[in-house]
């Protein structure tokens, strides 16, 4: 009954929900529209009520919580649910089968619920539809109020709903239903992931309408514009890949440019997730247009050497609390290059910023991030949280990092010889690169576990069995000596590895959390703290290819752990790869249902297995 589903249209919106039609979480909605592209999402239509009469016996395909009770329980009617690419579901009643699908419109926010009848059909056959709206921020609920205004406008095969000024308008075009006036509050739906999160989960939604179809195909255009007609199914198509089919989900339109939403449901476009998955969801599926029109968008918002962490809902000048997005930046321009060999569009329109980057890193910018005497990069400041690892409760810094983590010296240590590769003032970055190169290992080599401490910070050492000391081995440019690199690959592999990623930290660890659940402060308290999270397994293959080779041994242990995700994509994860899972097993999923790094680094490194 939990398992979800997901559609999206290119500009941040989506529909989504469970296979059952049982909204479990405030972020479904058979229309969440991006009234602000990729940001300002609205909850506006949450879903369709659907009832099958047939010779006067009703029967109710919704199902929907409320307290104590599960009703109606249309689940029962439910016979298959697959992905033809799109969500379809078959419901059987009164010895009526009814298919139903639904999709969006690729760049619009308008999504096409689509019934049809299969076999015969009785005369005395109708299908009630009666859509309940939210019309709110899909990060909250709705309540009964007076403030909604229930009248709607009609027209011939179309209905208009404004019931709050200063909101878009919801349009419901049909094809030839009877339109009854309903204006009825449905009261206290129950989602029970809000629960278990310890958020608001009861909600209000409003029925203003009833649409009666008596035809043996009826479709419903949600939108936030008029319809002329019914749109028609995509056409369906086959995927040689189902980490490909996956990747189309999270690349979005930012005004005149492209952009990457970090997750689905409640996550917008960040700048670390999007330099991370940027090589998997485009380069690795020859979208090359659309890597340069992102790097080209972030490279717009860089401030004091410092690329956005992220850009608010709401439309709020970004916010730069980060230091790895910014070094992310220099891989994934790095990627390009190698996929397309275009260094004229990288000369032309990024090296200037990237070698303001590097000048401001030299300097020292926000947060405390400036390049030491030793040459490493020092980043921090009491009560901030910069590196990827970032929960905080309050003022409780859950996982904290200041100083000198050890991917950020990877990262800068790849950056600085990304500059020396593109030639102009060549010199000066490799001697930076040589000095940082050269401090690193005596500083970070943990000869007792034969790993890499995780930070260092003046006389502290971290010594955390944590994944992030995988980057000095999987990052193209390596910080860490070839004769170093099999033992970091060994420990991660030995403590960390599961079949669905890394693990944040070694389960022998005091500050170990095995699962991720509960409220919001027991889930930030496992977040970084032994939860599994898939886009590490891409990393973690490329450094495992780097130290055992391209044996037939090692691409076929790189192929298993690939194939596993396969398997889950096909599966449990109807089509997606979630945020995360927990660190004991057996690994459940959590977070969000759909995350652009895990799909991107999956991808990545299928390509670097099956093609290179």
């Amino acid at each position: 009954m939990h398992e979800e589903w997901l559609e999206t249209n290119g500009l941040g919106g989506y529909a989504s929900s469970t296979i059952t039609g049982l909204n479990t979480r405030r972020y479904h909605g058979l229309l969440v529209a991006a009234t602000k592209p990729p940001v300002g999402r609205m909850v506006l239509l949450s879903k369709l009520e659907e009832t099958l009469v047939i010779a006067g016996h009703r029967y109710e395909l919704s199902t929907n919580r409320y307290p104590g009770v599960v009703h109606p329980q249309g689940y029962q009617y439910l016979k298959q649910f697959r992905r033809d690419p799109f969500p379809i579901f078959t419901y059987e009643a009164g010895g009526v089968r009814l298919e139903k699908s639904v999709f969006m419109v690729d760049g619009e926010n308008t999504t096409v619920i689509q019934y049809e009848f299969r076999g015969p059909i009785p005369d005395a056959c109708t299908l009630e539809l009666r859509p309940l709206i939210a019309f709110r921020d899909y990060h909250s609920t709705t309540h009964e109020n007076s403030a909604l205004d229930p009248r709607f406008e009609t027209g011939d095969g179309w209905v208009k709903l404004s019931p709050y000024a200063g909101l878009p308008p919801l349009y419901l075009t049909h094809a030839g239903a009877v339109v009854e006036p309903a204006g009825t509050w449905y009261r206290n739906f129950e989602y029970d992931r809000e629960r278990e999160r310890g958020l608001d989960f009861r909600e209000d939604l409003f029925n203003p309408l009833v649409l009666i179809c008596n035809s043996p195909r009826a479709t419903v255009v949600a939108s936030t514009e008029p319809r002329a007609a019914p749109a028609q199914a995509p056409p369906r198509r086959k995927t040689t890949s189902a980490l490909a089919a996956a990747a189309d989900q999270f690349i979005v339109r930012r005004g005149e440019q492209h952009t990457i939403i970090a997750g689905y449901h409640w996550f917008g476009d960040w700048g670390r997730d999007t330099m991370i998955a940027l090589p998997g969801l485009t380069l690795a599926t020859g979208r090359y247009d659309i890597a340069k029109s992102i790097l080209l968008g972030f490279a717009a918002h860089v401030d004091r050497g410092m690329l956005p962490n992220r850009f608010p809902d709401a439309g709020e000048a970004p916010e730069y609390n980060t230091v790895d997005a910014t070094l992310w930046f220099f891989e994934a321009v790095r990627a390009l290059l190698e996929a397309t060999g275009d260094d004229g569009f990288v000369r032309r329109k990024l090296y200037a910023t990237l070698a303001d980057i590097i000048a401001w890193h030299e300097r020292g910018t926000r947060y405390g991030i400036h390049v030491d005497s030793d040459g490493l990069l020092h980043a921090g400041e009491p009560g901030v949280q910069l590196t990827w690892m970032d929960a905080k409760v309050g003022d409780w810094v859950v996982t904290p990092r200041s100083g000198k983590p050890v991917e950020i010296q990877a990262l800068w240590y790849n950056a600085l010889r990304v500059m020396a590769d593109l030639g102009a003032d060549s010199a000066h970055y490799t001697a930076l690169a040589d000095r940082a190169q050269s401090s690193f290992l005596p500083q970070f080599w943990n000869d007792r576990a034969q790993c890499l401490y995780d930070v260092i910070d003046g006389d502290t050492r971290d010594a955390s069995i944590r994944p992030n000391q995988i980057f000095a081995v999987s990052l193209f440019h390596k910080i860490l000596p070839a004769e170093k690199a099999k033992a970091v690959v060994d420990a991660v592999e030995q403590q960390l590895l599961t079949p669905y990623g890394l693990r944040t930290l070694a389960p022998g660890d005091p500050q170990y959390r095995g699962r991720y659940e509960g409220d919001q402060r027991s889930r930030d308290s496992a977040y970084h703290q032994g939860t599994v999270w898939p886009w590490l397994m891409g990393p973690f293959i490329s450094a495992y290819l780097h130290v055992h080779g391209r044996s037939p041994e090692a691409l076929a242990k790189a192929a298993g752990w690939l194939s596993g995700f396969e398997r889950y994509i096909s599966g449990d994860g109807l089509g997606q790869v979630p945020e995360v899972f927990d660190g004991d097993a057996p690994q459940r999923p959590g977070g969000c249902i759909a995350q652009a790094w895990s799909v991107a680094e999956l991808l990545r490194a299928a390509l670097q297995v099956y093609r290179e």
